[in-house]
């Protein structure tokens, strides 16, 4: 009889549990190992006062993505959680009293991109058939096998289609020849912020994102998105995965070229034959690993071609009285978006005029805030960290910014409504869920630097040693990184048959 083959995930994120799922369906015995006491990572719930927060992902988006896990071992999605379209998708508000509706209506789009610009119907038209053949690309290759770099893409599509995907455009320059609108190119450069990237810098495959957006549409799931991760709690225990929390990793246990297992903290030993780091590619080489030379130049030659893409400032906030101008997504935008990126991204520096991020999910579920109240997830973008070689930044001074920027664009007696108030930093995020730099979205997409390409899901140092989550391909956002798990089980099995086929 067959020995049961054994594996190891470390990390409980999104990446880590969708990994350990598809695994367990593959017929693996498996351990999953978080130092934290839930599930979830980034995407967690915080309550206070009456009030529910999503901490992390409030946005969802390709939902087939977790259809497909549950299918993956025989369950349907919809007897986990209830998951239901948002509309208007975005309510977003310029510097200069500007509003735009965002929705996957058409008639209603075209509509709101009338007030701004003329002929809206070809310019619209035309840019979601160039975002949608973008997509669709995407869904040959980008998700549906572990991409490492251009040599496996170019071998799932014809040099007709690489052409397609418009390599030697940025985001931002496809933008403006779509648009030549100030307004319009603002509102869908930030798209690509899904993946925490620059729309001046990162390829322009990624405005499938807007395709993906008005196209698929934005969803919400009844009850809080942190019902995600207990829906694959749930589907794990019935998997019986073996789940280990508060339980911190030590090391990674090495036998010559091979991972063998990992130590925690308190000195136990767990054996595998496969270990899924969840932490991504960079910390766990620096903190998990032997710190050999060859661990050591390969540490050194990640972070040179992948920076981690922008952490955040969160605050959420419960007010004692409702905005009613806001919908359940709401972005107030910077007066110039140029400034801000180059600020963020090449200065290392929060933006003096940052784009604010407010989710307000009592809008699609009441049970979220209490009656006549809101409960405000603000999100700015900042720099991730950079280990010492920026000045510490005076987080309530920034605070202050935002808040009085949201004043002055309409939410008038904001900070004297705020009755609740909970704060993230990028040190809070690192310290946490220990991403590089703090970065919320793993890795940045650069069209020169990585081409758009993440570090490759299997290690280049160990044997038996593969991770999951936002550094790894296809990236950042709860789609990507749910993906992320389940391209990574596929690589496995996939090494596993070519070991057998030796």
């Amino acid at each position: 009889m067959l020995k049961q083959k054994t594996a190891i995930v470390v990390g409980a994120g999104l990446g880590g549990m969708s990994t350990a799922i598809r695994l367990s369906g593959d017929g693996y015995k498996v351990k999953l190992i978080e130092k934290n006491s839930n599930l979830g990572g980034k995407l967690n719930r915080r309550e206070g006062k009456g009030f529910t927060f999503d901490t992390g992902p409030s946005i969802l988006t390709m939902p087939w993505v977790l259809e497909q896990l549950f299918e993956s071992v025989h369950r349907k999605l919809e007897d986990y959680i209830t998951v239901e379209r948002v509309e208007p998708q975005w309510r977003t508000f310029f510097e200069d009293g500007t509003q735009l509706d965002v929705t996957s209506d058409l008639p209603s789009m075209l509509e709101e991109m009338a007030k701004v610009t003329d002929r809206p119907n070809r310019k619209l038209t035309d840019f979601l058939s160039y975002t949608q053949d973008m997509y669709e690309l995407c869904m040959k290759s980008f998700y549906k096998y572990s991409i490492q770099d251009l040599k496996d893409l170019k071998s799932h599509h014809k040099l007709s289609e690489l052409l397609k995907m418009d390599p030697l455009n940025t985001v931002a320059k496809s933008t403006h020849k779509h648009f030549d609108n100030k307004y319009l190119e603002q509102l869908f450069n930030f798209f690509v912020m899904y993946v925490g990237s620059n729309p001046y810098s990162s390829p322009a495959i990624l405005n499938q994102l807007v395709y993906v957006q008005l196209g698929l549409g934005i969803h919400y799931v009844k009850g809080g998105m942190y019902q995600i991760a207990e829906a694959m709690g749930r589907l794990m225990d019935e998997l019986r995965v073996d789940i280990h929390l508060n339980t911190p990793v030590q090391r990674l246990v090495v036998e010559g070229e091979k991972v063998v297992g990992v130590e925690t903290e308190e000195g136990v030993v767990h054996e595998a034959d496969v270990v899924v780091s969840n932490l991504e590619a960079i910390p766990a080489y620096r903190r998990l690993a032997p710190q050999t030379s060859k661990v050591k130049k390969e540490t050194k030659a990640l972070q040179k071609k992948f920076d981690p893409t922008v952490s955040g400032l969160v605050l959420l906030l419960g007010t004692d009285k409702k905005f009613d101008q806001l919908k359940h997504h709401n972005f107030f935008f910077s007066e110039d978006p140029e400034k801000e990126f180059k600020q963020i991204f090449d200065q290392g520096k929060p933006a003096d005029d940052p784009t604010i991020y407010i989710g307000i999910s009592a809008r699609s579920d009441e049970t979220q805030a209490p009656a006549g109240k809101d409960n405000l997830f603000v999100l700015t973008h900042v720099p991730p960290l950079t280990d010492g070689k920026r000045k510490p930044i005076d987080w309530d001074k920034y605070r202050e910014r935002v808040i009085e920027k949201l004043e002055r664009m309409g939410l008038t007696g904001l900070s004297d409504s705020i009755e609740f108030e909970y704060r993230f930093t990028p040190e809070d995020l690192e310290s946490l869920y220990g991403p590089n730099g703090g970065s919320i979205y793993g890795i940045a997409a650069d069209r020169k630097s990585n081409g758009g390409f993440k570090i490759p899901s299997r290690s280049q140092v160990y044997d038996g040693l593969y991770f999951a989550g936002g550094s790894t391909h296809p990236g950042g956002g709860v789609p990507m990184v749910t993906l992320s798990g389940q391209l990574t089980a596929d690589l496995i099995k996939e090494d596993e048959k070519n070991a057998v086929k030796q």
